[in-house]
């Protein structure tokens, strides 16, 4: 079966065009999303990504169209239609039609359930390799839909066999382009306070590192990283992938450390039982 789509109401093929060209999305940038997948068939901490998406949405003074409880009716049917066991959701909130091109009125709310991408075994065994990049992104707390950086330096990453950017600014580092950041140095592990998306993957991991680790949620510096034991990141996709290599910089050993691996196994387990 086709996978579909909710738009302002309405349930459509995921083919369907559907925004108006004077959307504040497209015309200003002006809009947000947020992307999170099921386990077993159930939503991966539904409670916590409606809660940052309904804060986000407030940080940009948009009121959400739908509650928790009628968004989480239409993920159920959205489910149902696509036929399959696992997929995804995508949300996207724009600032709506905008006679003068930039008042906002009334947000255009969309929903895409999709497939799931395709995973990446030999990256989660082998490690990747990023770029530092100066920069820090404008409301960081936001998921917003400006990914400009990412797109410009598309084909300088793939040049360099790099897979994402690491993002730093004044000598402190902040994300990758679409994930969070740890480091271990030794028995303790290591994560940005400041600057970031609050990763609901991370906050996953944060949980099941407690019992195994010595935790700390602060300031990093961008030498503490290339110093680090061990690096990895983390998002919805990239559950725990470790960072091997750094610009030129080898990061540990350059192949992913025992304490990186344990954080895959745990949240491996954890996801195997959601839902059951």
């Amino acid at each position: 079966m086709p996978y579909s789509l909710y738009f302002n109401g309405e349930i459509l093929p995921n083919e369907t065009p559907l925004l108006e060209t004077n959307d504040l999305g497209l015309l200003r940038g002006y809009g947000m999303f947020d992307y999170f997948r099921t386990y077993q068939g159930v939503p991966f901490r539904w409670d916590d990504y409606w809660a940052r998406f309904a804060n986000s949405a407030r940080s940009l003074h948009l009121p959400l169209p739908l509650t928790q409880s009628e968004t989480a009716d239409v993920l159920t049917d959205l489910y149902k239609r696509a036929g399959v066991a696992e997929v995804a959701f995508r949300f996207v909130l724009t600032g709506g039609y905008a006679a003068d091109s930039v008042t906002v009125s009334q947000p255009n709310f969309l929903i895409r359930c999709e497939p799931l991408p395709k995973d990446n075994p030999t990256a989660m065994r082998e490690g990747i390799k990023v770029l530092p990049y100066d920069y820090v992104r404008d409301l960081p707390e936001i998921k917003t839909t400006n990914y400009l950086h990412m797109i410009l330096q598309a084909a300088e990453l793939k040049r360099q066999g790099a897979t994402d950017l690491l993002f730093h600014k004044n000598g402190e580092i902040s994300e990758l382009t679409r994930s969070n950041v740890f480091i271990f140095k030794g028995d303790t592990l290591i994560t940005p306070d400041r600057n970031v998306l609050n990763g609901i993957t991370r906050r996953a991991m944060l949980e099941l590192a407690a019992p195994h680790f010595e935790i700390q949620v602060r300031p990093v510096l961008f030498d503490e990283v290339l110093h680090a034991d061990e690096c990895f990141t983390t998002s919805t996709t990239k559950w725990a992938l470790p960072i091997v290599q750094i610009g030129d910089r080898t990061i540990g050993s350059g192949t992913p450390g025992h304490r990186t691996l344990l954080m895959q196994e745990l949240f491996t387990k954890l996801v195997e039982a959601w839902g059951r």
